[in-house]
């Protein structure tokens, strides 16, 4: 995916001003910002969601605009950060709909669909899940279903808007641990990207390979996590002075009193 002088904007605001971007399969990208600085619109952005003000995003080296909407959905998967279930569907029901775009041959899903989406269940730890009503379970209940819907999709390119969003500390954690697994496979060619927001500094370094800041005021910056994960740089963006240390062998960001 290669975003190339990208300008986002609300109202008069402007939130992101000439963003050039590539992301490459292998790579996981954090995106970081404070509250309204643009982060899910510019996820919106690159999963075709939002017209394009201005610049250019290319999949493939073919114009976001020119993916026919099935193409595209094999190509890439959204999570967005909140949902609403108007209808009772199962758990597994909501996995299988994300097989629709593999669909072309027949109407219904067949076994290699099904064995997916068990297997995505399973994966979220939701398997004995599978015949509720989503409307029955709980946020973070619901967030997995969601993610393994995501998984089932099997698209190269994820974003990801808070995807440990609602999950107790365990999940949050073999959820973030699996999506970092996605992105370093041993073979090359299944190795997916990630682009994710999230509000956890420690969660997020912990598996980012690499993070953009966006800065509030159209700038950004981006660039390699080990760069880009500076106290200096996450306190300017975040507005509040961030320290970071290191403990037991790992990094650790804290806010300052």
């Amino acid at each position: 995916m290669d975003i190339r002088n990208l300008n986002l904007s609300v109202g008069k605001r402007v939130l992101v001003r000439d963003l050039n971007w590539q992301i490459q399969p292998g790579e996981c990208w954090c995106i970081i910002g404070r509250n309204g600085a643009g982060k899910s619109t510019l996820l919106r952005t690159l999963a075709g969601l939002r017209p394009i003000e201005s610049g250019q995003v290319y999949l493939r080296d073919k114009p976001l605009q020119d993916w026919a909407l099935t193409a595209l959905a094999r190509e890439r998967s959204f999570l967005p950060q909140g949902r609403v279930d108007a209808f009772g569907y199962s758990a597994l029901d909501t996995v299988l709909s994300a097989r629709h775009p593999y669909q072309n041959s027949h109407y219904w899903e067949n076994n290699d669909d099904m064995d997916l989406a068990m297997a995505s269940l399973r994966e979220m730890d939701v398997a004995d899940m599978a015949e509720r009503d989503v409307r029955s379970l709980s946020g973070g209940e619901r967030q997995r279903v969601a993610i393994a819907a995501l998984l089932a999709q099997d698209a190269k390119w994820m974003l990801l808007d808070e995807p440990a969003s609602a999950l107790d500390l365990g999940h949050q954690v073999s959820v973030m641990q699996l999506f970092a697994s996605l992105c370093s496979k041993a073979d090359a060619q299944q190795n997916k990207a990630v682009v994710m927001v999230s509000h956890d500094l420690n969660m997020a370094y912990r598996i980012a390979t690499h993070a953009l800041l966006l800065m509030g005021d159209g700038s950004w910056q981006a660039g390699p996590a080990d760069d880009i994960f500076s106290a200096f740089q996450l306190s300017l963006c975040l507005g509040h002075p961030i320290e970071r240390f290191t403990h037991g062998g790992q990094t650790i960001f804290l806010p300052k009193n």
